[in-house]
């Protein structure tokens, strides 16, 4: 009977964690992306673990982003699908060379491709693909350019330009380079170089599609179980470190820096609700006014039937993301010289012992909420004066609510 329900907890783990996704990509780049497969790889790792891909690829060999731009089987690959994202591959050495040069003849192009991406479906996510520097840098270029005389070198010039990129255009940053400086770092016995020692063998291009996989689905890569040809100890190992670089630090890589954030502020007259929207990233709202009454325009106003204490929820949308937040909202009908008539105080306010005097007017029940608008206990007080004990609870504010809707703020400290 144990081992039966430690087997139960463990799929209802795996089902919460890992749900299954469904995205699609178009891979434009040269042969650092054709070269062993690269959108075939990750769409293996995504089935291993449950997840689609749908997939294209537009790789010839050599070719830069200023072709691309201009490529009409490029622009009829975006136009022609509903992509989720378009990742984009310069020439393995152009973003490497001088700031002026790559600021002329790179960053103009990625743009250009951006722009063509978001004409077509404002909602399809460009992802730069940031390669890797030669391993022994770039001997044609290094007189003119001495930090491409090494792989360090090359390589940090190289991140530099795609993490521009990334942020000019508002774009995601998938760190493959970052993910092979760790590995030749860390683990340099580890060859990710072809025998021309600047395309990627196998173990090279298994650690690109798993930097993509964490980039396009936002998981763990670690819950990869297609090893391809490598050993079992090698993708693993590729594994942890594309997890350590990428997945532990998506935000570094702006993979969700543009997600919908929900926001708004409000005032209260009397029945009503006005509303003032700070969302951001945002192109699509849905309110809950906590009475049954919902809404979806931007900036709604609402009146309420009946004095009381509501939770009013935002949900902001883009692009199928979506984000929450819900506030506290206390309504109540009642003029000034009513609220006088039934009025209550309580002393001592602040109070270090949690134990509070309510002088009352009236027998009437109250509620106490914590200060996020969470119910935490009811009251009922007799008219007159009472002593209430909450020393059951932590330091803070908390709202004291009167069931005709008159609040005050006890304060334990």
């Amino acid at each position: 009977m144990k081992k039966t329900y430690i087997f139960l907890i463990f799929l209802f783990v795996v089902s919460t964690n890992f749900s299954q996704i469904k995205k699609s990509a178009l891979f434009i780049g040269n042969s650092y992306t054709n070269y062993n497969n690269l959108p075939n790889l990750v769409e293996q790792m995504a089935a291993s673990v449950g997840d689609t891909l749908i997939r294209s690829a537009h790789t010839p060999g050599g070719a830069q982003l200023v072709q691309h731009a201009s490529s009409s089987t490029v622009v009829n690959l975006i136009a022609n699908s509903q992509w989720d994202f378009v990742i984009l591959q310069e020439q393995s050495q152009k973003p490497s060379f001088s700031p002026s040069q790559v600021a002329n003849d790179v960053f103009p192009y990625a743009k250009t491709l951006c722009d063509t991406i978001r004409y077509f479906d404002s909602c399809t996510q460009p992802i730069f693909y940031m390669t890797w520097g030669r391993k022994f840098g770039d001997a044609g270029n290094c007189a003119a350019l001495p930090w491409l005389c090494t792989y360090q070198g090359m390589d940090s010039a190289l991140a530099a330009s795609y993490n521009i990129m990334g942020q000019q255009n508002d774009a995601f940053v998938s760190p493959v380079g970052a993910v092979w400086n760790y590995l030749i770092t860390n683990n340099p016995t580890l060859n990710l170089y072809n025998g021309d020692n600047s395309h990627p063998n196998i173990n090279g291009s298994y650690a690109a599609a798993c930097t993509f996989y964490s980039v396009i689905f936002r998981k763990d890569p670690t819950s990869i179980t297609f090893n391809s040809s490598l050993s079992n100890t090698d993708a693993q190992l590729i594994r942890n470190a594309v997890k350590a670089v990428c997945f532990d630090s998506l935000t570094k890589w702006n993979v969700g820096n543009f997600d919908p954030i929900a926001s708004y502020s409000y005032t209260v007259s009397s029945s009503n609700i006005t509303t003032t929207n700070t969302s951001l990233n945002s192109s699509n709202y849905s309110w809950d006014f906590g009475d049954g009454n919902t809404s979806n325009l931007e900036n709604p106003t609402h009146t309420y039937a009946v004095s009381g204490n509501y939770q009013v929820q935002l949900v902001a949308t883009k692009c199928g993301i979506t984000d929450t937040t819900t506030q506290f909202v206390q309504i109540s009908f009642l003029s000034l010289s009513e609220k006088s008539k039934i009025n209550f105080t309580v002393f001592p306010n602040p109070s270090s012992s949690g134990i509070f005097t309510i002088e009352s007017q009236l027998n009437q029940n109250f509620s106490l909420y914590s200060s996020s608008g969470k119910l935490i206990q009811t009251l009922s007080i007799n008219k007159g004066v009472q002593v209430v004990s909450l020393t059951s609870l932590s330091e803070g504010i908390y709202l004291l609510v009167s069931e005709n809707g008159t609040v005050n703020k006890l304060i334990i400290q």
